[in-house]
């Protein structure tokens, strides 16, 4: 069970590398396999993310990692433009990308996700054609599937968005401090 997630520390950068490979694996017995290839994300570009504030890490019950994730508040760049749709919203929003799991521990995407409305009610979220299990996640968690993007690469991403009541988000009782 997840009950803390907190900013990445430097320290726990091999432990969240290893949390991406675990991560890459599932993605390729389930049917995903050219989304993060072999390398994805690059211990450089987590390391960035980290000293920008931007890398978080779920901890279960006895303060292990067994997930992390990427949360930006403000735009993103890939967003800008959407084809086949539109967004929900102009408003300000955040932005959850790379959800990882150890496979350790079930929940850690409910998680990110209820923790990411505890930061902002009003969020975006992307992920490949082939990565199934995700689009099940983000769906089941009351997304609305808006178009398509295309990130830095060139390659297409199905992107959702879901943006809480105002009378939902000011009773909303965060999963996680």
């Amino acid at each position: 069970m997840i009950t803390h997630i907190r900013n990445t520390r430097v320290e726990e950068l091999a432990e969240v590398m290893l949390i991406y490979a675990a991560a890459r694996a599932f993605m390729q017995q389930h049917g995903n396999p050219s989304q993060w290839g072999d390398s994805y994300p690059s211990e450089a570009f987590i390391r960035e993310e980290i000293a920008a504030g931007h890398s978080f890490v779920c901890l279960n019950e006895r303060g292990v990692i067994v997930g992390t994730f990427c949360f930006i508040l403000g735009d993103d760049p890939t967003y800008q433009q959407i084809f086949d749709g539109s967004w929900l919203n102009d408003e300000p929003y955040g932005t959850l990308h790379r959800i990882a799991s150890s496979g350790s521990e079930r929940g850690i995407a409910r998680a990110c996700f209820e923790w990411s409305f505890s930061q902002c009610p009003n969020i975006r979220v992307d992920t490949h054609r082939d990565n199934r299990v995700m689009q099940q996640i983000i769906t089941s968690q009351g997304f609305t599937y808006c178009g398509i993007i295309y990130v830095s690469d060139g390659s297409p991403r199905l992107a959702y968005q879901k943006k809480l009541t105002e009378s939902y988000s000011a009773n909303q009782k965060p999963l996680v401090p």
